[in-house]
């Protein structure tokens, strides 16, 4: 579906045809579900929070000004309700971000899991915390495109369809955000001096 598609049903849902939704939910289920799956690791969570997701998505309906393609801004919607749930379901594991540098040259930013090991557990949060805090101050499209290629697993394809860029513009504001997240984190003194960038400039 197109973005002169997608509007054209949402106007007939605004108008009170309901049913029209149903276009815009067979258009989109299989890649919200998709997105719910890979943020949630868990069948049922995903399908409840893709569920959540249109039944939220149908009552701020009318608070969509078509800014974006509604399959992003349904994106958005979906990637905010499995926060929410991740935050009320601790999970376990190690986080891992990676940037490249100029040279092509890689970092890996890795967290290990210490649940184990209770006299870390302050520590852990804290760090966790400062990774979150730091993607949070990012510009909003570095902080979205780092979300759904570090965190979700989404392809380039994936992310250039979702936000309707090229795979190009994916890469390029992909490496100016891990440059930017690992300064951040630089100066936070989360991680040493070794991981920072010299470029800091910020393209949205």
């Amino acid at each position: 579906m197109n973005p002169d598609e997608e509007l054209k049903v949402i106007k007939k849902v605004l108008k009170g045809n309901r049913n029209a939704f149903e276009e815009l939910v067979l258009a989109n289920q299989k890649n919200v579900y998709n997105l719910a799956l890979k943020m949630t690791k868990n069948d049922e969570d995903a399908l409840d929070i893709s569920q959540e997701a249109f039944l939220k998505a149908y009552r701020l309906l009318d608070s969509f000004r078509g800014e974006s393609r509604f399959s992003v801004w349904l994106y958005r919607l979906t990637y905010n309700l499995c926060i929410d749930f991740l935050r009320r379901k601790p999970r376990a594991g190690v986080i891992s971000l990676t940037y490249h540098d100029e040279n092509e040259d890689s970092q890996v930013l890795e967290i290990p899991d210490v649940r184990n090991l209770p006299e870390e557990t302050v520590l852990r949060q804290e760090m966790r915390k400062d990774i979150a805090d730091s993607i949070g101050a990012l510009g909003i499209h570095h902080r979205e495109i780092l979300v759904m290629r570090e965190i979700t697993g989404m392809s380039y394809n994936e992310i250039a369809d979702t936000l309707a860029v090229s795979e190009g513009t994916v890469k390029s504001r992909l490496a100016r955000a891990r440059m930017s997240l690992a300064n951040i984190l630089v100066e936070k003194g989360t991680f040493p001096e070794s991981f920072r960038h010299n470029d800091r400039k910020e393209v949205e």
